[in-house]
């Protein structure tokens, strides 16, 4: 029996799970049209590869990965691209993402697949088709998985697949391990080879026995030793940095890494999106949603990228009442500025809101010092304290305090008896402190280039000064240098 640890703060907010797990992963309906996002990942813009009017087949590449640090984007179905245009992408900022709008045909013809003899092939390869095959992670951080299965020069002894999905109303991790179990323990071992790490552990909260059983049976008969291993249903649990201390005993270090203390994690769903990849041949061009709230039938839809969150939504009968969609969960998720953002990789979960469901919270009150959110609180912060600085612009102090080590679960929020929105002043003082930085990196850049400009210029003076009085009648020739010595001896 394993050794489970604890990490601090945390809360119970009701689960409202059961709603969507009546009924197993539905595959939604092809959309009228595909709304493709260019880019759906951390780090580089893919580069383009198709053109308005042109036919595409169902996984060919829509956008390369632009070096290391980079995932392909690919056509979800056959049709034509429409447009190449700027479109509303699913983001709090509402800002437009260039994307590719694909008309289907119908026929959702494939590309030719060509898996791959992962066992026999170079880990390289494996890499690669991980990049070029779009895949990302799932779990809500969309960091490509080859950089992260490549790892960052440190060995790496442990290996976490992350089946906690401790979040409100999400359950498309819960269906997919229910489900797709065996493809999921193939998914690890394709990891496991990559990452070379010695123990692998499958933490899911223990509120998901289905999931669990269903996990046991499948890892039971993997090639490698993977332990199943249920842990506490306790938000957020599931928190990447949470999950490893509750699983091996190890803090993560500030504005750390898993890799520093000898782990990697990725989510269930990204591993499957391994799987695919590597032994169907199958890019990433779709994902498990889970669609419920305010509807009549909350459900699990198999779902094609790009297909418009309204389209998506009208399959589970929104009520009549509806008056927007939440992306992701309710305490970390966002409103949507319309239905017709499109599902991206990272959309896990669309709630139908309302007023009756999500009521307008009461006007914040002043802080009275209760703390209660330092008690809720994850990381281990005082988010009184950073509250107050992000509240002063006092930037400097927000980071001494550890401001990025907030990973914006919202505990807090849903502690603090005055109603005040912490998270959103997180989220500010961050926004700020990374605007100043870049500011400052295009001012340093900007006199770097002034500096070089002037040593450029002043030498080139200083040359045509030197070869204007050498030509000068009765001009003694210069000393010759030692380098220039060196040089006339090698000619020799």
């Amino acid at each position: 029996m394993r050794k489970l640890h604890s990490f601090s703060g945390g809360i119970h907010p009701p689960e409202h799970k059961e709603q969507s797990t009546r009924e197993p992963i539905a595959q939604a309906s092809l959309a009228s049209r595909l709304i493709v996002p260019l880019q759906q990942h951390m780090g580089a813009v893919g580069d383009p590869l198709v053109r308005k009017g042109q036919r595409v087949l169902k996984g060919q590449p829509l956008a390369a990965a632009a070096g290391a640090f980079s995932a392909a984007t690919h056509a979800p179905t056959s049709g034509m691209v429409s447009a190449l245009e700027l479109h509303p992408a699913p983001h709090p900022s509402g800002l437009l993402a260039l994307c590719a709008v694909i008309e289907p045909d119908g026929e959702d013809r494939w590309t030719e697949h060509s898996p791959l003899d992962w066992r026999n092939a170079d880990p390289q390869a494996t890499l690669a088709r991980l990049r070029d095959g779009g895949v990302v992670g799932l779990g809500g951080a969309v960091f490509p998985t080859a950089v992260k299965a490549r790892g960052n020069g440190r060995p790496v002894d442990t290996l976490i697949i992350n089946g906690g999905e401790c979040e409100p109303y999400i359950t498309c991790d819960d269906m997919l391990m229910r489900e797709r179990a065996p493809e999921i323990s193939r998914g690890i071992e394709i990891l496991q080879r990559l990452t070379g790490a010695r123990e692998v552990v499958v933490g899911i909260e223990d509120n998901k026995p289905e999931a669990v059983a269903a996990m046991e049976a499948a890892c039971g008969a993997s090639a490698i030793p993977i332990q199943v291993e249920p842990v506490p249903t306790l938000y957020p649990a599931g928190g990447e940095k949470q999950l490893i201390k509750v699983i091996t005993g190890r803090e993560v270090p500030s504005r750390g890494l898993p890799a520093e203390v000898g782990v990697v994690c990725f989510n269930v769903a990204t591993v499957y999106a391994v799987y695919r990849a590597v032994e169907l041949g199958e890019p990433m061009v779709s994902r498990v949603v889970t669609v419920t709230g305010n509807v009549h039938a909350p459900r699990n839809f198999e779902c094609l990228l790009g297909t418009p969150v309204g389209e998506l939504a009208a399959l589970a009968g929104p009520c009549v009442d509806t008056d927007g969609f939440i992306m992701g969960g309710p305490l970390m998720g966002f409103p949507l500025p319309s239905d017709a953002v499109p599902v991206v990789k990272a959309t896990n979960c669309v709630i139908a809101s309302s007023e009756a469901l999500f009521p307008k919270p009461p006007p914040p009150m002043p802080c009275i010092r209760c703390g209660r959110c330092a008690e809720a609180c994850p990381a281990g912060l005082q988010p009184m304290d950073l509250y107050w600085f992000a509240k002063a612009h006092n930037l400097a102090k927000a980071e001494e305090f550890s401001l990025f080590d907030c990973i914006e679960c919202g505990c807090c929020d849903y502690v603090c008896p005055s109603h005040i929105p912490l998270v959103q002043y997180y989220k500010f003082a961050k926004g700020e402190i990374r605007t100043l930085a870049q500011e400052k990196e295009t001012a340093d850049r900007a006199r770097r280039r002034h500096e070089f400009r002037q040593y450029r210029q002043d030498r080139e003076k200083q040359e045509r000064a030197a070869r204007l009085a050498s030509r000068a009648p009765g001009a003694k020739k210069a000393p010759a240098t030692p380098e220039a010595l060196a040089e006339s001896q090698e000619a020799e």
